[in-house]
């Protein structure tokens, strides 16, 4: 893997809590539109209320019965997946050429720092070449998606807290008949949506090679 250089640059870290999914990949794409050569790279955390996001490859036919949670079409890589209460989910607005990372490593980068996050609790956890994220044992505990444009990134990973399962059961998982779903909650794990969010952010700023993390309001004000 790719190791990053150290960066001297801070990394802002946006701790949005819950909102709605529509206004914040918005946010992320017009982000994305706008940055410039010395724009600051953000991790923003959030936590959405129930919504299946249907990824660029995604197939009508993993859509099983979304029933009354939307569906939304992004721009990211990937089949379907969902997003409740409960879940961590870390967006990754990087400039990824900046950084010297090609897509694979920083898919790694991701991966690596739930995995790490796991074995801190005591969780063994790994990444699958064939299906990016993480699994403990054969259960997918972590999905990634991403869209790289014009050597930028967003989109990122989500992380299984404490949440309520059902929706998994109304599709096929990142495009994956009968792939289970677990979440820290069912590992034995009583962790915080917001422990789980904080210590994410840190493993994953540190992974990127940074050494200095601020913290931001909101979402970005944007010229």
């Amino acid at each position: 893997m790719t190791v990053p250089a150290p960066r001297f640059e801070p990394l802002l870290f946006r701790r949005l809590g819950r909102r709605e999914y529509g206004p914040v990949f918005d946010a992320m794409r017009a982000f994305t539109e706008a940055r410039v050569a010395k724009t600051l790279d953000e991790l923003w955390a959030v936590e959405h209320p129930p919504v299946f996001t249907q990824g660029l490859a995604g197939k009508a036919e993993h859509l099983l019965a979304p029933g009354d949670i939307p569906v939304i079409r992004v721009d990211r890589g990937g089949q379907v997946t969902y997003h409740g209460p409960g879940q961590v989910v870390v967006y990754c607005l990087l400039d990824v050429r900046r950084l010297g990372l090609s897509v694979r490593a920083l898919v790694t980068v991701l991966e690596q720092s739930v995995i790490e996050l796991l074995a801190d609790l005591g969780i063994v956890a790994h990444a699958r070449s064939d299906a990016p994220g993480v699994y403990v044992e054969d259960a997918k505990v972590a999905s990634l998606g991403l869209r790289i444009r014009q050597g930028r990134s967003y989109h990122g990973l989500c992380l299984n807290v404490a949440m309520d399962l059902e929706p998994f059961t109304r599709i096929n998982p990142c495009g994956y008949p009968g792939l289970r779903v677990t979440q820290l909650r069912d590992l034995g794990i009583d962790l915080s949506l917001d422990a789980a969010a904080g210590e994410l952010l840190l493993n994953l700023g540190r992974r990127l090679g940074y050494a200095r993390f601020d913290d931001a309001k909101g979402l970005p004000v944007l010229p």
